[in-house]
């Protein structure tokens, strides 16, 4: 396996698919690391040259940030809205969403499994 920005790349796919594995690297980003280094997408990581890997390495190291950096970044950022209580922070703080989506029957993903409530049931039955 290739290592770069700290983390493993897997040999088996093409390179423009295993720059994904990276934190902050996306399709477009990949794609656009292989044409300034001038390497081509759809070569497998384990036919790449020494050469090759330490472009890529490289240019990533000087262009982005990545991996460790990026996610205390953002770690940071969440915090602050945090403990400057603006609405975001405070739905960053509650586990909900953030940007505005319904609650009252979606977002189950942010709220976690749905907590029964004793005596539902019949309310509803008597309405």
């Amino acid at each position: 396996m290739a290592r770069i920005a700290g983390v493993d790349i897997p040999r088996d796919k093409r390179v423009e698919v295993s720059l994904r594995y990276i934190y902050g690297i996306g399709s477009r980003l990949s794609r656009a690391i292989c044409e300034q280094t001038q390497v081509d997408p759809a070569t497998k990581v384990r036919d790449l040259t020494d050469d090759e890997i330490g472009r890529i390495r490289e240019f990533i190291d000087r262009n982005y940030t990545v991996e460790g950096e990026l996610r205390k970044s953002v770690r940071q950022n969440i915090q602050r809205l945090i403990e400057i209580n603006c609405y975001r922070g405070i739905r960053h703080r509650r586990g909900l969403p953030a940007h505005g989506q319904r609650t009252r029957t979606n977002a189950r993903t942010k709220r976690g499994p749905r907590r029964t409530v004793a005596g539902r049931r019949r309310a509803i039955a008597k309405k």
